[in-house]
């Protein structure tokens, strides 16, 4: 169903829409080493120190030296960095990083992340994705995370426009969820399920030039 108000901004998020997490690759790390079923995502970002982490605070190198012992209590055993791993498999989506392109100049864009300050470091340097957006909002900068509804408003305020002039896509339904509570528009996007960005913003009112 399309809005009641005509979209004029995109706000992303970045992991799992932009940037593929790859959790067919953990689930396969969880298999080899025989660990229990989502023991590699649930150490890294299932714990208190994930949940600082995101919001600015503690230290990132300690939350995976944590992430990674915790691995190995499960295990029963020491294990090679499972998580570092991981990491190397994950890349770009570049089907949606094309849609993303396409919205310009006729949409604003922005990215809305859950993430640990390095990010906007990436997005200007070894990924060169930061001049398609007009704002990157990283949870570790401004001291709070999604699902809260103030950074959603916040995203939307960076981009001089209500809420209800927003589309917000992201791969979890909390998160969705919470940005509909506010106004916005929300789009549910899996690509480990197929999904087509480009057709679901399409069925919004947003219209990609790819």
């Amino acid at each position: 169903m399309a809005p009641a108000t005509s979209p004029r901004a995109v706000i992303f998020d970045f992991g799992g829409v932009l940037w593929d997490m790859r959790w067919d690759v953990a689930r396969e790390l969880d298999r080899a080493h025989g660990l229990p079923r989502s023991s590699v995502f649930e150490t890294l970002y299932r714990c208190a120190a994930w949940g600082d982490i995101e919001c600015g605070v503690g230290d990132p190198a300690a939350w995976a030296d944590g992430a990674h012992r915790e691995l190995e209590r499960r295990a029963g055993r020491t294990l090679p960095r499972l998580h570092d791993e991981w990491r190397k498999a994950q890349a770009l989506i570049e089907r949606n990083v094309a849609v993303a392109r396409g919205l310009r100049p006729s949409f604003r864009c922005s990215i809305l992340s859950n993430a640990e300050a390095s990010l906007r470091g990436r997005l200007e340097g070894e990924l060169a994705l930061h001049h398609l957006f007009d704002d990157i909002v990283v949870s570790a900068e401004v001291g709070m995370a999604k699902p809260a509804s103030a950074i959603f408003q916040l995203a939307a305020d960076r981009l001089g426009l209500p809420p209800a002039a927003c589309v917000f896509v992201d791969d979890w339904d909390q998160n969705i969820e919470a940005a509909r509570g506010l106004g916005m528009t929300g789009v549910l996007h899996r690509v480990d399920k197929g999904d087509d960005l480009g057709a679901q913003l399409a069925a919004v009112g947003v219209r990609s030039g790819v």
